[in-house]
């Protein structure tokens, strides 16, 4: 039985674990997400905002796996 989905991804002659693309997108929507935040001034309800970003980008993995890139 084969997966339909790819294994890695290529960048010329080198493999990449589609788990790194996964990481930095998720890493850059959590930081825009961050940013908004930050310009709408919810930040300073929270406690810890540097848990919420790691939360948030967890979220954000969470989601671009299940529905986007599958690894």
């Amino acid at each position: 039985m084969t997966n339909p989905y790819p294994h890695e991804l290529s960048l010329g002659d080198v493999y990449y674990s589609p788990l790194l693309l996964v990481a930095f997108l998720a890493f850059l929507a959590a930081l825009a997400t961050v940013m908004a935040l930050d310009k709408l001034k919810l930040t300073r309800y929270l406690y810890a905002p540097s848990y919420v970003f790691i939360a948030i980008m967890a979220l954000y993995m969470v989601l671009i796996d299940t529905f986007w890139i599958k690894f």
